[in-house]
């Protein structure tokens, strides 16, 4: 049984879901309408009230979750988090009241696990589809056919900004309305014709906003009853005659949810009419059931970060065998450290530590840390790409630049495991390995036999240099040669 937390811009949302039969069961959901967004002030700070509000809802969320046996637990967090110039001093306050640490995902990452829920709940495997999904703070839209994903982009156009910047006043003009059009229609058109291009058999609506909408002109018998354009229009214009958000009172939507379904609706028209869809069906599938389908990937050990891996190598060309003889020998040396929860890091670290090679020779640590933290790696959360760029910055050259990551133990063995792996494989000693044993307590003790320096003669001014960076930190490195 696993558990999906969606710290979302609108409304924080859970889903504990057991699979079984092919098919992933929500067997509890929770939600709280406490638009994070809102609590952003002009300078993007989230005020003290907002995270208060925040934390009492986790809170909430903490005891539903106490009351299962799950498997596994993810909080995922989006746009607001991701903006919120106050967010890292947020974070962990947040943890402590949900009992699990909190990913701040990218927004690709975000699209990616949308149309995983998506995919998931629509049994068509050939089906060539265009998901959108508007938040409170972004809208994600990705282009696929069955499960392959060919194209995906995160949109930082939302509800939130579009009801604050055009009807903050709490009227719905026609100058507004069109004004709040134009706008989404700006954000979209640069990426509308790749996406064309992809083409389409259906379009899809996957958030709360859209569904809201679709049970607005259903329950209300608004223009043709579905998604479509005319629709949409048609719900613009009852909008329009009644002027007022606070005088939107219309079966199939709650008061506090109005203000909500206005910034959506003009979101959704520009995005229809800018990347050309007529008609999209709305579906009871997204995040979370996407959060829930990875951790049950995870669970049978087929990590979508392992592909994302692969292919940032494959993008910049990195040698694999070096690679993964780096990886191998760093997994070696960690095994006889007390190994942590840094295994996977160190070994992905390993295998992406050349990337910068693409760039330059010169200073290629540091272009490979530049790349692993800000591409686009699907599966893994800014903190991950965060820790693993320390580990390839790390990997050879002083250590003054990771001090504060070395405070940390376990990842101070994977920078150790991995700086002696790249010096092993320049050698070519991996073969050899056999006598050398590696420790790291309140020193370093690396013990190695003679012979392997007579044959790797190049190991022994490596060596020195790696006493030297190590010392120079405050980390005594003792070179035991029997």
């Amino acid at each position: 049984m696993f558990a999906a937390v969606d710290l979302g811009s609108n409304s924080f949302r859970l889903h504990i879901g057991e699979p079984a039969g092919g098919r992933m069961h929500i067997v509890r959901s929770a939600r709280d309408p406490i638009r994070l967004a809102a609590g952003l002030d002009q300078d993007n700070m989230l005020t003290e009230a907002a995270m208060d509000s925040a934390l009492r809802t986790l809170q909430d969320f903490r005891a539903i979750l106490d009351e299962y046996v799950l498997d596994a637990v993810r909080v995922v967090a989006t746009n607001t988090l991701r903006v919120a110039r106050n967010a890292e001093q947020l974070l962990p306050r947040l943890e402590q009241a949900i009992g699990h640490p909190i990913e701040v995902i990218s927004g690709e990452e975000e699209g990616r696990l949308i149309y995983m829920g998506v995919a998931r709940a629509i049994d068509k495997p050939d089906e060539r589809r265009l998901v959108l999904d508007i938040g409170g703070g972004s809208t994600e839209v990705i282009a696929a056919i069955g499960s392959e994903i060919k194209l995906v982009e995160s949109f930082g156009i939302g509800t939130h900004p579009q009801t604050a910047a055009f009807f903050g006043d709490g009227r719905i003009t026609a100058q507004g309305f069109e004004a709040a059009v134009t706008e989404a229609r700006a954000r979209f058109e640069d990426a509308a014709d790749l996406y064309k291009a992809q083409g389409w058999d259906a379009a899809y609506g996957s958030s709360g906003t859209m569904r809201a909408i679709h049970e607005v002109i259903g329950k209300n018998r608004i223009g043709d009853g579905t998604v479509s354009q005319a629709s949409l229009a048609a719900l613009r214009d009852v909008l329009l005659e009644l002027g007022q958000i606070e005088a939107v009172r219309l079966p199939g939507i709650k008061r506090e949810r109005v203000p909500v379904m206005v910034g959506g609706l003009t979101v959704l028209i520009g995005a229809m009419q800018e990347l050309g869809i007529a008609r999209l069906a709305t579906i009871d599938a997204g995040l979370r059931l996407g959060v829930l389908s990875d951790l049950e990937l995870r669970a049978n050990r087929s990590d979508r970060r392992d592909a994302a891996i692969r292919a940032c190598m494959r993008r910049f060309e990195v040698d694999s065998q070096r690679a993964l003889r780096t990886a191998n020998i760093a997994s070696r040396l960690y095994q006889q450290m007390d190994p942590s929860e840094a295994q996977h890091y160190l070994c992905w670290s390993a295998m992406l530590h050349e990337v910068g090679l693409q760039v330059s020779m010169t200073g290629a640590h540091k272009h490979g840390a530049y790349i692993v933290e800000h591409a686009d790696l699907a599966g893994f959360t800014t903190r991950e790409q965060r820790l693993m760029a320390t580990l390839v910055l790390g990997q050879k050259g002083n250590l003054r630049k990771i001090r504060e990551a070395l405070h940390e133990p376990d990842l101070a063995r994977a920078v150790l495991a991995l700086r002696m792996a790249v010096v092993l494989m320049h050698a070519r000693a991996d073969e050899d390995l056999g006598g050398l044993k590696l420790r790291m307590k309140g020193r370093i003790e690396l013990e190695l036999p003679a012979a392997l320096i007579d044959k790797h003669p190049t190991l022994r001014p490596w060596l020195q240099k790696e006493e030297g960076a190590w010392n120079e930190v405050g980390m005594p490195f003792q070179l035991r040669v029997v």
